[in-house]
């Protein structure tokens, strides 16, 4: 049984950390039968744990996630309606029909004029491999000319090691993706597109009188659980991209590599289980919090606070929060003018298992040079003595009584 690293992020909302990967310790290591793994935090992008998450791998239908965020982009600009009809042509027909009888289809007819809303239902939840292919020869005349805009897409959604080479996931052994891929493609649809997203809920769907289940086993079944997308081919085994929310939090799952659909359901299950029970995100510091102050070499105050700019949150598992410490880190004493916002020093979090993580600290107040009465009101002793160069200074800091470590916040 192969391990699971897990990658744990500092939730700051306009700073984002170095961090280095410890190896070895047992609040790290997460099991799974999956060739590949992924949990991402929702709200902020936070990798939980990886297992391989930034390897290539075969996407299945997992790649049909992208003609849907084409396809939404297009409704949400007004460049499409769901009223709007696409022709089945005999090529797609063939190709994606009659030649291929052991795809998923939605059994789309020569020649009929299909809503594009019934197109979304037919990729989404009955995983038709014909219903891409309309779509791909409505916007780019065929499949290759597709995938261009396919990847021009991604790149601008920020998928960074994933090419696409057809609109259904179908073997090419040129598209892979990586599971770290497939869940901001996930996080982009359901932060983008809140009045689409609700196609990826849906059970069933029947289209030319054959009614269809949706393969995401989750619906309905497990709290919360509200899509994506499956995908299973020879090459890629079962996995499948998902999405649940539990007392306000979001969680997005990347699977794949795994040997049935019923392994598939269960995996799932059990790794939100697991998310949602063992991980929680603590609140350490609110935006504006003092955290300690530095020396003022001849200024108008003696000293100066120390402050964060933004809240400062850390998500991690349960075990490391009794190890959890935040050391502060500046030089002193300051010279004046000291102008307020400006950055003196840093903030250095660690807990076991848990990178360790950098935040910046800054000046609280505007700090002028003293004047003579000023100076002769600090001490003879500045006034004499000449202009020292600052040293490092280091000090622990108390996390503060209104907001204990150990208090999750959703």
């Amino acid at each position: 049984m192969r391990f699971v690293s897990i990658v744990i992020g500092v939730l700051l909302f306009a700073f984002t950390p170095a961090f280095a990967q410890p190896e070895g310790d047992p609040t790290t290591e997460v099991q799974t039968n999956a060739q590949f793994a992924l949990m991402m935090d929702f709200e902020t992008g936070a990798v939980l744990f990886s297992k391989d998450g930034d390897q290539q791998m075969a996407p299945a239908s997992m790649a049909k996630l992208m003609t849907v965020a084409i396809l939404f982009e297009k409704l949400k600009h007004g460049e499409l309606r769901l009223d709007d009809t696409f022709t089945v042509s005999e090529q797609a027909w063939r190709l994606s029909v009659a030649g291929k009888n052991e795809s998923s289809k939605m059994f789309v007819s020569i020649g009929s004029q299909i809503r594009v809303e019934d197109l979304l239902q037919g990729i989404i939840v009955q995983s038709g491999n014909d219903a891409c292919t309309v779509v791909a020869e409505h916007f780019s005349g065929n499949e290759e000319a597709f995938s261009d805009l396919m990847n021009a897409e991604a790149k601008k959604i920020g998928l960074k090691n994933s090419v696409f080479k057809n609109a259904s996931g179908l073997p090419h052994p040129e598209m892979t993706v990586t599971a770290h891929d497939l869940a901001i493609l996930a996080q982009y649809i359901i932060r983008e597109f809140p009045d689409l997203y609700r196609f990826f809920g849906e059970k069933e769907f029947t289209w030319n009188g054959i009614k269809q289940a949706n393969r995401n086993l989750l619906l309905g079944v497990y709290p919360g659980a509200d899509g994506l997308k499956t995908g299973h081919t020879q090459a890629s085994g079962y996995g499948m991209v998902a999405s649940a929310e539990q007392d306000g939090r979001r969680l997005i799952l990347v699977v794949n590599g795994l040997k049935s659909e019923a392994e598939r359901a269960a995996e799932t299950k059990r790794l939100f289980d697991l998310a949602f029970r063992e991980f929680r995100t603590y609140a350490l510091l609110k935006a504006g919090d003092v955290v300690g102050e530095a020396e003022v070499w001849a200024g108008e105050l003696r000293s100066v606070p120390l402050s964060v700019r933004q809240p400062v949150k850390i998500l991690m598992r349960r075990a490391s929060r009794d190890g959890l410490k935040v050391k502060l880190d500046y030089m002193e004493p300051v010279m004046p003018p000291v102008a307020r916002g400006q950055e003196l020093g840093k903030l250095t979090i660690t807990a076991p298992g848990v990178p360790d993580m950098v935040v910046p600290v800054y000046a609280g107040a505007d700090i002028e040079a003293g004047g003579l009465m000023t100076q002769i009101k600090v001490g003879l002793k500045e006034i004499l003595s000449s202009k020292p160069d600052p040293t490092p200074a280091s000090a622990d800091v108390p996390l503060p009584e209104s907001q204990p470590a150990d208090a999750p916040t959703q």
